[in-house]
């Protein structure tokens, strides 16, 4: 119900409000497993005294003024309404507390969005299983500011009472990612025509161009199909091996590699000698747009006027992968996506994707804005982000966490995957439309493959 405007409602950013639309509707789920049992009383209580309990979004209500445009009103936090305790387990007939809590989580990324006559978020403590859920609308901030605040309410397992070590990326990394320079005629004539060229891709995928359909293909409805939800896991040390056998090759390069040496050994056991070779896939994925990498302090992020402040800061590009037939050298995926990971970072397209929302929103309405947006995501194939996240073991209410992994509720497209480090480990959660994708288990044993043959062969070339 349209409710009135008021001197101190807060009117959402352009990206808040593409996130509240009815076919871009996204909420982001943070899956953390304890290693103690949960305390319920003490959890509330950690909720209300954290920055989570204190932060202006997470204490206000979306309304709609006479015009329809949504604004924060301020409220007061009734912490029982957030926090939702599921005693039994929720699936009876699966023993494994992994995958009974993946397949709780596929069925809130369909079937349950958050009402809004409370603040846009809940706290699910699965005690029977040892998990708690964290379902928070993606309108109220991006990966970067929902996990900085969560590490803000965690402790380090070795001191309870210092913060987590927020972990930056290296400075040679991020060195690359402007590998030119304004004084070199040369280096900005690049970035120019990669911008041109990858902004004109943009704009055209997001209206007509699309991906070939293949069996891992979404479209337009999909996010409304029941969805299965399985983990990929990964050691670091095993990326990092991987990173020495090709010069300057980053965490976000291996990772790119894998998705495509696994989705090419997937895609041959679902539908052999159907594809031909080179067939392109397009993945979106998330760019933070901050001037910091990494996660950040929660008191930057609350700073107004701060280049690491709160809210969805992140743009968006295009990275194709590309189908190649078993039996090829694995760390040729890895040096096919470096070389088109390396371009993307030479141009300014997650830049313009952000503001080329903002100005559609600004000149054709919040609706049109969101529509052109769920194009996009029907004419590509999947949905990708990783998350830097812990360095070390932390506690959360005083209980040591063992695993934090992130997945969305489902879009138009058929397969979905974010990645979080944690230390020393990490983990991909793979959100599928089951009615596409069956084998969702299948398919993140496939990543895994892919790493370890990706380690085996750079461990032979390491040595040469």
């Amino acid at each position: 119900m349209a409710c009135p405007g008021t001197f101190s409602d807060e009117p959402l950013s352009p990206a808040g409000r593409l996130f509240l639309q009815r076919k871009t509707d996204v909420v982001i789920h943070c899956i953390a497993r304890t290693k103690n049992p949960i305390d319920v009383d003490g959890a509330k209580a950690t909720i209300m005294s954290s920055p989570m309990g204190q932060h202006p979004r997470f204490c206000s209500l979306l309304v709609r003024d006479d015009n329809g445009f949504e604004h924060w009103r301020k409220t007061r936090l009734d912490v029982d309404r957030h926090v939702i305790v599921v005693k039994n387990r929720v699936n009876e007939d699966e023993e494994d507390d992994e995958v009974a809590v993946n397949l709780y989580v596929a069925d809130l990324s369909v079937s349950s969005p958050l009402s809004t006559d409370k603040p846009l978020w809940e706290v699910h403590l699965l005690t029977a299983h040892k998990h708690v859920v964290f379902r928070i609308h993606h309108s109220l901030g991006d990966g970067i500011s929902l996990m900085s605040m969560l590490m803000a309410s965690c402790r380090k397992v070795s001191d309870p009472d210092a913060l987590p070590m927020m972990v930056p990326e290296k400075t040679t990394e991020k060195k690359r990612d402007s590998p030119w320079s304004f004084g070199s005629m040369w280096g900005f004539l690049k970035m120019a025509w990669l911008t041109f060229v990858f902004v004109l891709e943009f704009l055209l995928r997001s209206l007509f161009v699309s991906d070939r359909k293949t069996a891992v293909s979404g479209g337009d409805g999909v996010e409304l199909w029941p969805s299965k939800l399985a983990t990929a896991k990964f050691l670091l040390d095993d990326m990092k091996e991987v990173k020495k056998a090709i010069p300057d090759t980053t965490i976000n390069d291996v990772l790119f590699g894998i998705v495509s040496c696994g989705l090419s050994r997937y895609l041959d056991h679902r539908t052999p000698n159907a594809l031909h070779e080179g067939l392109r896939m397009t993945g979106v994925a998330m760019v933070n747009l901050r001037a910091k990498p990494g996660l950040q302090e929660i008191s930057k992020l609350m700073k107004d006027n701060s280049e690491t402040r709160w809210g969805n800061r992140f743009g968006v590009i295009l990275l194709p992968v590309f189908y190649h037939k078993s039996g090829n050298d694995p760390l040729e995926y890895l040096k096919r996506a470096k070389v088109m990971v390396d371009r993307k970072k030479q141009s300014l397209e997650a830049y313009f994707s952000y503001r080329i929302g903002d100005l559609i929103v600004s000149l054709l309405g919040i609706k049109y804005a969101s529509l052109i947006n769920y194009r996009l995501l029907c004419n590509t194939t999947f949905t990708i982000s990783n998350l830097i996240g812990p360095l070390e073991d932390i506690t959360l209410s005083g209980n040591p966490i063992s695993s934090i992994k992130v997945s969305t509720s489902s879009l138009p497209q058929a397969l979905t995957m974010h990645m979080v480090s944690y230390a020393g480990k990490a983990e991909m959660q793979i959100l599928v439309a089951k009615d596409i994708i069956p084998d969702p288990e299948f398919l993140a044993k496939c990543f895994e493959d892919a790493l370890l043959e990706m380690k085996v062969a750079a461990m032979e070339a390491n040595k040469a």
